[in-house]
């Protein structure tokens, strides 16, 4: 039996990218879903694609925006009203902002990075991690990136923010691993997303792919990650079978972090 049956499981971020990839696994792996997500439409295509490979599966789906924290505590009731506890929390959604220098960076922009991926971060644990310790069990996974553990060329909200990610994720696993709650981040690096996808178009407007192409070529597999491969990393730390990692920041980008320098 899968150790996420019957699991009550939030997703954040999650009508596309690594989002809907962990709920697609979580999914097959027999979790009833609280999906939330900002855009609307892509959220209910999500839905349908999902209990379309998954018959049966229970989804609710909520629309907001995760730099409100009324939306999230919002969110937070609606799951625990729907399926009576929330097991995991795949703290997913964030923005990558622009490609600018540091002394350059559009101030607005980068407060709206801050808003979304520090304090929706946040606030998530904020207001799940006092569910989780009343049950004396819970299972949450952040989203860093490779941009938590090193520095990246022209993305300094960013980096700086999921750099923080890595630091909430620390202090959380410290201060609630007594509770049973487990508190682990991923650090993806490039993934074939829509996000990726658009960060290749920014690097090279008339040929992404050519962009792509050559970013691969640094990586040690030669090639970019699947948001698959992600899922099943994600379904792994909020699941039963995780019961002794707690306060991880886990690579998963074929290696390339290791490599020396800014690559």
């Amino acid at each position: 039996m899968s150790s996420l049956k019957d699991k009550s499981v939030v997703i954040t971020g999650a009508a596309m990218g690594l989002g809907l990839a962990a709920a697609k696994v979580c999914a097959e792996k027999g979790a009833n879903l609280t999906l939330v997500d900002y855009n609307e439409s892509a959220l209910t295509s999500a839905k349908a694609e999902i209990e379309k490979a998954t018959p049966g599966v229970k989804i609710l789906t909520i629309t907001a925006d995760v730099s409100d924290e009324a939306a999230v505590k919002a969110y937070v009731e609606a799951a625990l009203k729907a399926y009576s506890r929330i097991d995991g929390f795949y703290n997913n959604a964030g923005i990558e902002g622009r490609q600018a220098p540091l002394v350059s960076y559009d101030q607005q922009v980068f407060e709206k990075v801050v808003d979304i991926n520090l304090y929706g971060v946040y606030y998530g644990m904020r207001h799940i991690i006092p569910i989780m310790q009343q049950q004396q069990y819970g299972r949450i996974v952040n989203v860093a990136s490779v941009g938590g553990i090193r520095g990246v060329m022209n993305q300094t909200p960013y980096v700086a923010t999921k750099h923080a990610v890595t630091g909430l994720t620390k202090q959380a696993a410290l201060e609630y691993g007594r509770d049973g709650i487990l508190t682990n981040a991923i650090a993806p690096g490039a993934i074939l997303t829509p996000m990726v996808a658009e960060a290749f178009k920014q690097v090279n407007p008339e040929d992404p792919k050519a962009a792509e192409t050559v970013y691969a070529q640094a990586n040690p597999t030669k090639r970019l990650g699947l948001p698959e491969e992600v899922g099943r990393l994600v379904a792994f730390l909020l699941s039963d079978e995780c019961s002794y990692v707690n306060g991880q920041v886990i690579a998963i980008d074929g290696g390339q972090s290791n490599s020396y320098g800014n690559v």
